[in-house]
Order: C-alpha cells, then sequence, then structure tokens
C-alpha cells in the first residue's frame, strides 16, 4: 500500500509540497505549484500501487533477460561479482 508521500511524487514528479501523516489535509504546497484535488490524492493510492507494480515486473522481467544472456555465454551473476561488475 502505497504512503501519502509516494502517491505525491507519484502525481507530482517536480516536488514542491510537504505531507505530514499520509493525511491530504495536511499537505501544504510552494508557491507556483498546482495543488491537487482530494479526489486526486484518493485515487493516486490505486494508480500508484498499479503501477508499482508494473514497474516490479519490469525490472524482474529485465533481471530474467540479463540472466539468460549471461547464460548464453556460460556466465553467471557470480562470475560477473567476482570481476567487479
Amino acid at each position: 500500500m502505497a504512503t501519502g508521500a509516494e502517491v505525491l511524487r507519484f502525481l507530482i514528479p517536480t516536488g514542491g509540497y510537504f505531507i505530514s501523516n499520509n493525511d491530504f489535509d495536511t499537505i501544504i504546497y510552494d508557491e507556483g505549484v498546482e495543488p491537487i484535488t482530494k479526489k486526486q490524492f484518493e485515487a493516486g493510492f490505486a494508480q500508484y500501487d498499479a503501477w508499482k507494480i508494473e514497474q516490479d515486473a519490469a525490472r524482474a522481467q529485465a533481471k530474467a533477460s540479463a540472466q539468460a544472456k549471461l547464460a548464453a555465454l556460460g556466465l553467471t551473476i557470480e562470475d560477473l561479482q567476482a570481476l567487479g561488475l
């Protein structure tokens, strides 16, 4: 489950805000930052969680692909670590 800070970073990646206690009512925006609505904030939790699942799956797929390429070359992750890579 996402935190309020993670949701804000997802919805406003440029920053410019402060939040405490994961509570919408505690968000303080810097001057010039477009505030989000409570509805956007609340919907952002599900959006962030779905995005995070996608990112984790893509990372796992990339790792598996890299390991398969290493195996095709007769190498393992341990071989790379032994080389300091």
